[in-house]
């Protein structure tokens, strides 16, 4: 939700859920990937996502900013989520025994 009550715009067929899902995956791999000393790349990314929806959730949902930006964060994110969990299989699940 916005500062005034109001859902943040989303690209097409997103909702404030999805959005605020999506928030919070990014601020959860963040971490994941942070205390699994990622690549400082990777790491940088996740942050600059996760950093942005943060941001967007305090903003007018109608605003030229919000509108602008939305779809390009949204495909951003999925993107370096979808980076990470490469990154996290074929650094880390190989290493860990499974019992």
């Amino acid at each position: 939700m916005g500062k005034r009550g109001q859902p943040t715009a989303a690209e097409p067929g997103e909702s404030q859920m999805d959005l605020s899902h999506l928030r919070r995956e990014s601020r959860t791999a963040l971490e994941l990937a942070v205390v699994a000393l990622a690549p400082s790349d990777l790491v940088d990314r996740l942050a600059t996502s996760a950093g942005l929806l943060e941001a967007l959730m305090e903003l007018p949902s109608d605003s030229a900013p919000v509108v602008a930006i939305v779809p390009r964060i949204v495909t951003r994110t999925r993107r370096v989520i979808d980076d990470w969990q490469k990154w996290h299989r074929e650094h880390l699940e190989k290493r860990i025994p499974r019992g």
